[in-house]
């Protein structure tokens, strides 16, 4: 099925070299976040650049691939804990061709490239989602938790469901890839 064109009101996103941003969307720290290019963040989507580790003046913390979309109400922020009594935020890093749905919450350390993530998920604090990996709409990942390459997860907690097949990777690019190129300021 052929996704069809997804027009929006130019007066409401930001249109940069190559990534789209709601204006209704609320980025925070956006110095201490990268966009890789090709990006969508759509309306009301939070993201926390100024949760980060008090370092150097290049901090990064969060870093976004490219081909991601960042659905409606998403929330992206660092993962944090105190370690020998030191409250501290740690780098999150999203890879490329990453899809996550609508009210989604992340706090997870990394997530891998070609990745969907559903709507109305929680992804714990540390979680780690490798490559190719599709969680389901309403799934919980517990904090720390590592999820293999080629995983399906779903539930609450989410758990190991099936595998995905060998062409994910292809599948994943190409539908970010439309969906980015369909996505078109109104005429």
């Amino acid at each position: 099925m052929e996704l069809p064109v997804l027009s929006f009101n130019k007066q409401n996103y930001i249109q940069t070299a190559s990534n789209i941003v709601s204006r209704k969307s609320v980025i925070c720290g956006s110095q201490n976040i990268v966009l890789g290019g090709k990006t969508i963040i759509d309306d009301e989507c939070v993201i926390r650049g100024d949760l980060r580790r008090i370092g150097g003046p290049n901090t990064v913390a969060v870093a976004i691939g490219r081909y991601c979309l960042l659905s409606k109400g998403s929330v992206i922020r660092p993962p944090y804990k105190t370690y020998k009594g030191v409250f501290s935020y740690y780098p999150m890093k999203i890879g490329d061709h990453v899809t996550i749905g609508e009210s989604t919450i992340v706090e997870a350390a990394s997530i891998g490239s070609f990745v969907h993530i559903g709507k109305n998920v929680v992804i714990g604090r540390f979680a780690i989602i490798k490559e190719c990996c599709y969680i389901a709409d309403d799934t919980i990942i517990p904090p720390n938790t590592v999820i293999p390459s080629f995983s399906i997860y779903e539930g609450t907690p989410g758990t190991f469901n099936s595998e995905l097949p060998e062409c994910t990777q292809e599948m994943y690019e190409l539908a970010t890839r439309d969906y980015y190129t369909k996505f078109v300021p109104q005429a």
